[in-house]
């Protein structure tokens, strides 16, 4: 370091070494599916840790809202995992039956219980060599997590009706929108699970945080449901980059297959958008409201720009305007540039 010390300089050496620089280069990610979008430095961040834990089995957890694209986050680490050729399985617990939980997740022997007509794996060994998904593992019964625990940290499980362990390899990663702390603090969920379950822990951002994502999300929904060439008209864009997404990405996509199915051109409009989203087309907006939407806006023409190499009349096809009220904009977002 230089003499005299300067904070700042030393701030951002520190910064830089914790990977926690606002300004650090970002990492170079695995090569990502087509359905994936990460314009936004939220979710890029969360998916070059994805990446990094990727290579090892330590259990992960995954946490954030609903329908913000934990189960992406999931597949994508064992895409990038040793164990991509294996089966990636995905269980939600919440949508288990309670009485059939256990046979479902460690499987049961034929005659175990009343309906039990054949010998079945369970999930933890269908997955066997790859990895489980287990989402909302919040809603796991109490009386389970010891059997969970268990299989964890000795690699074995006992299918239901016999006195037999079987031996498995998989990679467990799980998910949930709760609280989990708190659920151990309530005593609806095991201490010592958690902190199994917790060895590396990534929190997907609400789609409200990441609205460099919304556009690029909106047009890859609208080429996967409309079956035809469509675009957003810029009012439509602005509803969209507007409003504030309670339901995330699941959301989203339900909004645009709602458009596709209303618009009967090539434009989607305003109103084929769900209503409380629509509306805002018309709705005033405050300083604050502005602000961010002038943000937002420049940060997805900036990154279109780039997407196209600078051309603007690609740029501006993408965004669905013409070039020049893309011009118009450049020079409004901005003006000590020569746009």
């Amino acid at each position: 370091l230089p003499k005299p010390l300067d904070l700042d300089e030393l701030e951002t050496a520190i910064l830089d070494a914790l990977g926690e620089s606002p300004t650090r280069r970002p990492r170079e990610l695995p090569e990502l599916p087509e359905m994936v979008v990460c314009e936004s430095l939220g979710m890029r961040r969360v998916l070059e840790t994805a990446a990094v834990v990727a290579v090892s089995d330590a259990p992960v957890l995954i946490l954030g809202p609903s329908g913000a694209g934990k189960e992406v986050v999931a597949e994508l680490i064992h895409r990038w995992s040793p164990r991509a050729d294996g089966p990636f399985v995905v269980a939600n617990c919440g949508g288990l039956p309670e009485t059939l939980i256990e046979s479902e997740l460690f499987g049961h022997m034929k005659g175990a219980f009343t309906g039990a007509t054949s010998d079945r794996l369970g999930l933890f060994r269908a997955a066997d060599g790859g990895t489980l998904f287990l989402d909302e593992i919040g809603e796991l019964p109490l009386h389970l997590q010891p059997r969970l625990l268990r299989a964890i940290e000795s690699g074995e499980l006992t299918p239901v009706g016999s006195d037999r362990p079987v031996s498995v390899d998989t990679r467990l990663i799980t998910a949930t929108n709760r609280d989990l702390l708190q659920a151990v603090r309530d005593h609806q969920f095991r201490e010592d699970l958690f902190y199994r379950l917790n060895v590396i822990e990534l929190t997907v951002p609400p789609l409200s945080e990441r609205r460099e994502d919304i556009l690029p999300l909106a047009r890859q929904f609208g080429a996967e449901y409309a079956g035809r060439p469509v675009r957003l008209s810029p009012q439509a864009m602005n509803c969209l980059l507007a409003y504030s997404w309670p339901g995330n990405v699941r959301e989203l996509r339900n909004a645009i297959q709602r458009a596709c199915l209303l618009c009967r051109g090539d434009v989607i409009l305003p109103e084929h958008l769900p209503p409380q989203v629509g509306r805002l087309a018309t709705a005033p907006a405050d300083d604050s409201e502005n602000k961010r939407l002038s943000q937002v806006e420049r940060a997805t023409i900036l990154a279109t720009l780039e997407e196209c190499g600078g051309n603007r009349t690609q740029a501006a096809k993408k965004l669905g305007i013409s070039r020049r009220a893309l011009i118009y904009k450049l020079r409004a977002l901005l003006p000590d540039e020569d746009a």
